[in-house]
């Protein structure tokens, strides 16, 4: 079932060449995977580059603190809990008992601001400090400035205030959401990734559809309101999406405008309004003047690129709406829209073992045996080590999902070189593996290193489970 109306670009006055000129750019720049604009309420243009389709739930990294921003609101509408709620009242059994008078002072709101004073992210520091227990790393870690009067991107105070929202709410962070946002909202299954312990990250870790993450923008950008329902108070959405801290510039985004534009609660503000942001590329930008809201999945390598290609490339044509041909060639083109599978020979009939040489940040481990098997009717079986085996296509993909999570697999000979592209189909990224079967050797490179940490076979469970290592 859609969770949006469908309309052309030209009948919400919107440029499909336009849209053109922003597929292009998105393709130049980054490795997208889908796109979905929405004006006026409708989907006017949509796409995913296969293997990436629409009913892929995708790993949306730090775009996930925006939701837990909505359900610090819902907390905060009733009753639960306040802005100048401190940690140290919310929480008092997870505070160390040497807290500093800093972090006895810290608040709801130093928290959804990222303004706690940490000197920068505290995650990994937090984490070593007290394995078991990130609330008390983070209170642990040093304050190098009076909190609330400088910004520092901290993905522990989000991991805080979902246990902060759990704690007064009696529901874990996924179970509130499902039922005063998602289930309402129509969407049926959102997953989340967790910490060792079973707790959703809160600051990361969320899977959802293209379209249910441009159908929570629409909702922002309709007060909160959808068919009649107020589902996020709008007084919230106007407090969180407002400029709360300025933001400086860091090595990540020295070169991203929007970047420079504020802090709000857990959004990003940005040149036309705000955005939920994620790692590698995940976005959900409202431009509230111009009725219009951008969900993008990819696996960006470099930062700077979103949403600066909106502004560029799709704001010059909001109100010049093009001739029924051109909407019409670009759905042809949003059909179309594919990642290279690997090139080469199918090799019928033959086969290679191999062993892993592993590099820094390798998928998997020094030594791991690898085997290639054909298969009959075309393709191959890939043995990686024990536990893994995936099959994959060639010419396209094919579907595996040997731990539950699902693997998509394209692969080709090179002479002796045989190559394989393994997406991780609900998550960025990508493993390149490479079988020599001259030498014997192996290699098994991501293409964007996973921020939860480099072993395949962590990628391959659901829900994965790990320490909080995304820094």
């Amino acid at each position: 079932m859609s969770l949006l109306p469908r309309a052309t670009p030209a009948a919400m006055g919107v440029s499909s060449r336009a849209i053109d000129a922003l597929l292009d750019r998105l393709e130049e720049n980054i490795e997208p995977h889908s796109v979905m604009i929405v004006r006026h309420g409708h989907v006017i243009a949509e796409g995913w580059w296969a293997p990436y389709t629409a009913d892929r739930p995708h790993l949306l990294y730090s775009l996930t603190k925006s939701f837990t921003s909505v359900a610090v609101g819902l907390a905060i509408a009733d009753g639960l809990l306040r802005l100048d709620d401190r940690i140290v009242d919310v929480l008092p059994g997870r505070v160390p008992p040497d807290v500093s008078a800093q972090g006895h002072r810290l608040t709801v709101h130093h928290l959804l601001s990222m303004t706690a004073g940490h000197p920068q992210d505290s995650l990994t520091e937090a984490w070593e400090l007290e394995p078991d227990d990130l609330v008390k790393g983070f209170l642990r870690v040093p304050f190098t400035t009076p909190e609330g009067t400088r910004h520092t991107y901290d993905n522990a105070t989000t991991y805080v205030l979902a246990r902060m929202v759990e704690k007064v709410t009696g529901r874990d962070l996924p179970g509130l959401l499902d039922e005063r946002l998602f289930a309402p909202m129509g969407i049926g299954h959102a997953e989340w990734d967790r910490v060792a312990s079973g707790a959703a990250f809160g600051f990361h870790g969320l899977h959802l559809t293209t379209e249910a993450v441009a159908a929570f923008g629409e909702l922002l950008l309709r007060d909160g309101v959808r068919q009649g329902r107020q589902l996020i108070p709008a007084d919230w959405i106007e407090l969180a999406t407002r400029r709360h801290a300025d933001t400086r510039h860091g090595d990540d985004w020295a070169n991203n405008p929007d970047s420079l534009c504020g802090y709000g609660y857990q959004f990003w503000m940005s040149r036309h309004g705000y955005r939920g942001n994620g790692a590698f590329g995940q976005q959900c930008v409202v431009a509230p003047s111009q009725d219009l809201v951008v969900a993008v999945t990819a696996a960006a390598t470099v930062e700077d690129s979103m949403p600066g290609a909106l502004w560029d490339c799709l704001l010059p044509g909001i109100g010049r709406p093009d001739p029924a041909g051109d909407d019409q060639r670009l759905a042809d083109r949003l059909k179309r829209l594919s990642l290279p599978p690997v090139t080469g020979d199918a090799g019928p009939g033959r086969s290679a073992t191999a062993k892993i040489d592993a590099s820094q940040d390798a998928a998997l481990p020094e030594g791991t045996v690898i085997t290639v098997d054909p298969m009959p009717g075309g393709g191959w079986r890939l043995r990686l080590g024990e536990s893994v085996t995936v099959e994959a296509g060639h010419g396209g993909w094919r579907e595996s999902a040997p731990l539950g999570r699902p693997v998509v697999t394209t692969a080709a000979w090179r002479g002796d070189l045989f190559v394989a592209d393994l997406y991780v189909i609900t998550t960025p990224h990508r493993v390149r593996l490479t079988v020599d079967a001259g030498t014997g050797r192996a290699s098994a490179v991501w293409s964007t290193v996973p921020l939860t940490g480099p072993i395949l076979e962590r990628h391959l469970r659901a829900p994965l489970m790990t320490r909080p290592d995304v820094a």
